[in-house]
């Protein structure tokens, strides 16, 4: 299973998410993969936002080797699953899309509700690190059923 976690930067909420799911996967001892990307091309080859890598750091999760990175179209190939934190990163990863099965793999990342953007609001990093924990959580709890 490969797994791509899809925000605007790739230096707030997609980390935390990669970097979340990638700690949960390895204590389940799973073979899988999974990156980040953004949509914006803001920061890329930069470190994640020095909140995120204290938030996820405070939790044991190292984010601080990541680098940003742009979603490209070739993610469609590489991965099985694309989440999305937002409407608005679901629009442009699904633009990107060439046919029915590529927009398939583009979801949101919890169906119900948007992770809101921590980056002009220092008080939303913890609730947002809390928030993509738990949806980390019955995420792989879904993929693992599913994948049996």
């Amino acid at each position: 299973m490969k797994i791509l976690m899809v925000c605007l930067g790739n230096i707030c909420r997609s980390p935390i998410a990669h970097g979340v799911m990638d700690d949960l996967i390895k204590k389940e001892g799973l073979d899988w993969e999974v990156d980040s990307a953004g949509t914006g091309g803001y920061h890329i080859g930069q470190h994640p936002d020095l909140r995120s890598i204290a938030t996820a750091k405070k939790y044991g999760i190292d984010i601080s080797p990541h680098k940003a990175r742009k979603f490209i179209p070739a993610d469609f190939k590489r991965f099985d699953q694309i989440f999305v934190m937002d409407n608005n990163n679901y629009s442009a990863v699904v633009s990107l899309a060439k046919d029915a099965k590529e927009r398939a793999k583009v979801k949101l990342f919890i169906p119900e509700n948007q992770v809101q953007d921590p980056y002009f609001d220092d008080a939303l990093f913890e609730p947002v690190f809390e928030q993509i924990t738990t949806q980390c959580e019955k995420l792989l709890k879904h993929l693992k059923k599913e994948n049996e």
